[in-house]
């Protein structure tokens, strides 16, 4: 689950990494309450704006703006609040700014130079570690870093039983090039931002920039958090933190069904029973020339109810130019499966208009090609993954 900028600074405030302060405003009529509150909580001259949108590049993009005084923050607010904000990670269209931060100025002048840096906390997968990735480079060019100077990234990997070490904080700090209290006080932050990713069951947590203020303190200016969507049952307030206008609508509703569904951007729709043969089926699909649409697990259960439910959801993306249902029979029954596939085609038959090719192994699968063979609809049948392919390559014909 992704979290908003204010969302993810609220979760590292309380469990004490130091942040960027500010109030979330959605009416532009609270503006000027949001910046008195803020000024009052922060003696700050200057105000920031910020778009809150689930998508990074928001700066290049128009959506960050620095007001000197309230007649600008008013101004800034307006345009950036309900404006189309593009960036390289949103969709073409740009995505509607329904909500902004509006922050404190924290590089502000003083006895030393701010600094900029760049940390994020996530999983290794290839080692089964967490891993700390760190650069003195932080800022708006982060990607250009790693591909043009990757020897500026460093990494620390920390074994997740035994936890973050002190020496590791240390060293991340010294690599960073910090000295007296600035180093103390990243120390600090690395720990204090290893605890927090732990604690919140993160999967991403990212700070870019981290700044060195010109007193020597260490702030999150900007905060990336992606929660564990397994692990949200751990923690119920967090559930209201989802904000489903910012997400794949198709995916929203899946999820309120009880269907684990990515969009992709192919033109085959999978539907499959477990994630292993779900990528499997995904990879016999590119191998034959097309491209998965999505990534759908029906799981154990696979009535005509459930079915019709996939059926749906995949035929929502009018690029979708075959259905693929690849399901093996342990625990569900193929026959069951396959009278299920039957009934939904004809529940919802004018709805659908491509092919819809069907793989059914296990329990019952003789019977279950009976009935879908006899059926008379447009469902055609393989056993092999051979016939899989030619089925996946008539289809795009």
């Amino acid at each position: 689950m992704n979290l908003h900028e204010y969302q993810a600074k609220e979760l590292l405030s309380f469990n004490g990494v130091p942040t960027q302060r500010g109030k979330m405003v959605s009416n532009i009529k609270d503006v000027d309450t949001a910046a008195n509150q803020l000024k009052n909580d922060t003696s700050t001259n200057f105000f920031v704006v910020k778009a809150q949108i689930h998508a990074g590049g928001r700066g290049k993009g128009g959506g960050v703006k620095v007001a000197k005084n309230l007649t600008e923050l008013k101004d800034y607010s307006s345009s950036i609040l309900g404006m189309m904000l593009k960036t390289p990670q949103t969709p073409k269209e740009g995505k509607l700014v329904k909500k902004i931060l509006i922050a404190e100025d924290v590089y502000y002048p003083g006895p030393s130079e701010h600094s900029e840096f760049y940390v994020s906390v996530l999983l290794n997968r290839s080692t089964s570690k967490l891993m700390i990735m760190y650069s003195t480079e932080g800022g708006v060019d982060i990607e250009s870093v790693a591909e043009n100077t990757p020897h500026l990234i460093f990494y620390e990997e920390v074994d997740p039983s035994v936890g973050l070490m002190p020496n590791q904080a240390r060293k991340v700090a010294f690599n960073l090039g910090l000295s007296g209290d600035s180093y103390k006080n990243m120390v600090r932050f690395i720990s204090s931002l290893y605890t927090a990713y732990v604690k919140c069951d993160a999967s991403l947590l990212e700070i870019n920039p981290v700044l060195k203020t010109s007193d020597n303190k260490i702030i999150a200016v900007d905060a990336k958090m992606v929660l564990d969507d397994n692990a949200i049952f751990r923690h119920k307030s967090f559930k209201d933190l989802r904000d489903e206008s910012e997400e794949n609508p198709v995916e929203t509703q899946a999820r309120s069904v009880g269907l684990n569904y990515v969009d992709l951007d192919g033109n085959i729709g999978c539907m499959v029973n477990g994630a292993g043969l779900a990528m499997a089926t995904m990879d016999l699909i590119k191998q034959s020339g097309g491209e998965p649409a999505n990534f759908l697990d029906v799981g154990g259960t696979a009535d005509a109810d459930r079915v019709e439910v996939a059926f749906n959801l995949i035929l929502q993306d009018p690029k979708v130019k075959a259905v693929l249902v690849n399901i093996f029979g342990g625990i569900v029954r193929c026959d069951r499966v396959a009278n299920g596939i039957v009934q939904a085609y004809k529940n919802m038959k004018d709805k659908i208009q491509v092919p819809i090719i069907v793989r059914l192994q296990g329990t019952n699968s003789i019977e279950a090609k009976k009935i879908i063979d006899s059926s008379g609809l447009q469902i055609y049948t393989a056993t092999s993954f051979s016939d899989l392919t030619d089925r996946i390559k008539e289809a795009l014909l």
